[in-house]
């Protein structure tokens, strides 16, 4: 039976104030957690499942983790469960240390610059994954990769995909030798571009887009053209179509 004590603590996951005290986060969902624990990227510190999960367990699987398996009931699963409709399994893990040094020559590298809405950043890592990028560096205002919201909507590919939070303009100023591509709403046609298959591309904040300050570092400006009336695009979908144009 589960304490009040851990149901707690996993319920202050929730919380970016404690994911950094505790060093840890939470994924829930049987494909998620499946991945996360078949990829080793993020350590396991705990499972908390229902037992029709872990039946389907593959048997090596089961055996790696038994020990830190905890088979709970629905009505106990439904107090941490962060979704309305509960995903069967539950798991803590810790928080990996991101690789600092990276080789932007012969890669794409994206820069989020204030992206704040947790299903945007977990679309663009998915995205990411997706399209080959190893690398995205985050301004510090940018919602937290461990956010449960974006942890969810990656789909695993946090683990396949190194995140950095960092200052945009001294990382751009140490990391200048490759084209920077902006993406604004007046720029140049990315159709027309022949975007370099090595580079660095900017996407700025949902409502205000990169800070001008982070523009000016730009060797130049892209936009992916309107056909219609709508003001902007969503950043997941403009990542998508930028990263696309880059690799074809």
């Amino acid at each position: 039976m589960l304490s009040k004590q851990t149901v707690k603590y996993i319920q202050s996951l929730q919380h970016k104030k404690f994911r950094d005290e505790f060093n840890e986060f939470v994924a829930e969902g049987p494909k998620v957690v499946k991945e996360l624990l078949l990829n080793g990227k993020f350590e396991c510190k705990s499972i908390y499942a229902l037992s029709i999960w872990v039946q389907s367990l593959e048997q090596e699987i089961l055996e790696s983790f038994q020990n830190i398996i905890h088979v709970i009931e629905e009505h106990e699963f439904q107090k941490m469960a962060h979704y309305a409709t509960p995903n069967n399994v539950v798991a803590i893990f810790k928080k990996a240390i991101p690789a600092t040094k990276i080789d932007v020559k012969k890669n794409i590298t994206l820069i989020l610059d204030g992206i704040q809405d947790p299903g945007n950043l977990g679309t663009i890592i998915r995205n990411a994954d997706w399209f080959g990028v190893k690398n995205i560096i985050c301004s510090r205002n940018t919602v937290d990769m461990y956010n449960s919201k974006v942890v969810q909507s990656t789909m695993a590919s946090l683990a396949r995909v190194n995140v950095i939070y960092t200052d945009l303009k001294e990382w751009l100023l140490n990391n200048h030798e490759v084209n920077i591509y902006a993406t604004v709403l007046n720029g140049s046609n990315i159709a027309e571009c022949n975007l370099d298959k090595e580079c660095i591309i900017m996407i700025g904040n949902e409502a205000n887009g990169l800070s001008a300050d982070i523009i000016a570092m730009a060797d130049k400006k892209i936009t992916i053209p309107s056909f219609g009336l709508a003001e902007s695009l969503n950043a997941g979908v403009a990542s998508a179509l930028v990263l696309y144009e880059c690799r074809r």
